[in-house]
């Protein structure tokens, strides 16, 4: 009849806080197939329809090497790969569980929860797809040599974490306008085919084109992300610092935005369901 709180230790809550968010991302691997297999193959089947799709479409044009002296299949999917960090990410947290949605009603759960799992699912996926795609790359048609994995790594990172905050952005306004912020997120996901640069690299742009892709910071990390990969390549006009704090700055606005939308949520809101 009557129960006894307990206050947990901070350690106790982490850890308590981590094997939630653990079993949720599992759920969010899990629910679009229950296959793990079948979604490997299909985050790997996406990721080389984007990559022979830019091939084909270079080599209809006449530009059949990389700009970069080095593998032209690499230099391709440097840019695809990012760019699916980046999307699959906002498109991820977006589609999370609401503030408002039936799986809230399960204590301790909440939309914090959601969104990381969502994110943390979304990472596991690419990640995957990228190891595997690289490994059969490499064994079966040319060795890959990265001048800096370390780097590239750290550049892939950012490129998720810039997802997953402005994923945060848009989920946090979903409640609100539904069918609005939906359209905005697919023009987003849209405008980042042309402006993230996966094409072309920064510093063979003339200065008034320059202007029109600075502004992202997946620009900038794809950019960098080519200057840990190949050896004779040295970013001039990017900055993956820039990328990291304009990332951390949606990713906090994001947090206050959800903050709000939280509070005011109702379930009576049918985007919340």
């Amino acid at each position: 009849m009557f129960d006894t709180r307990r206050s947990a230790s901070p350690l106790a809550s982490a850890f308590r806080m981590a094997e939630l968010v653990y079993h949720s991302t599992v759920r969010e691997v899990r629910k679009g197939h229950r296959n793990a297999l079948a979604g490997l193959l299909i985050a790997m089947a996406q990721s080389i329809i984007f990559v022979m799709a830019f091939y084909l479409m270079f080599a209809l044009v006449g530009i059949r090497g990389s700009p970069i002296h080095g593998d032209y299949m690499l230099y391709l999917m440097s840019g695809v790969f990012l760019y699916m960090f980046h999307v699959r990410t906002v498109q991820a947290v977006f589609r999370a569980e609401g503030p408002a949605s039936n799986m809230m009603l399960h204590a301790p759960l909440n939309p914090w929860i959601a969104m990381t799992a969502a994110a943390l699912g979304a990472l596991y996926l690419q990640l995957l797809s990228l190891v595997t795609l690289l490994f059969l790359y490499h064994v079966a048609w040319s060795p890959i040599t990265i001048d800096d994995p370390v780097g590239a790594m750290g550049m892939v990172l950012i490129a998720w974490f810039s997802g997953f905050g402005v994923g945060v952005v848009f989920y946090a306004l979903r409640p609100w306008a539904p069918d609005a912020v939906q359209l905005v997120t697919n023009i987003w996901t849209r405008m980042n085919m042309v402006f993230s640069g996966k094409m072309f690299v920064a510093n063979v742009l003339p200065g008034f084109v320059m202007v029109y892709f600075t502004w992202n910071p997946l620009f900038h990390l794809i950019d960098q992300a080519r200057g840990f990969i190949f050896l004779n390549y040295a970013p001039r006009f990017t900055s993956w610092h820039y990328a990291l704090w304009v990332s951390v700055g949606i990713f906090v606005v994001g947090l206050m935005a959800e903050n709000f939308t939280r509070k005011h949520a109702s379930r009576s809101w049918s985007a919340g369901r």
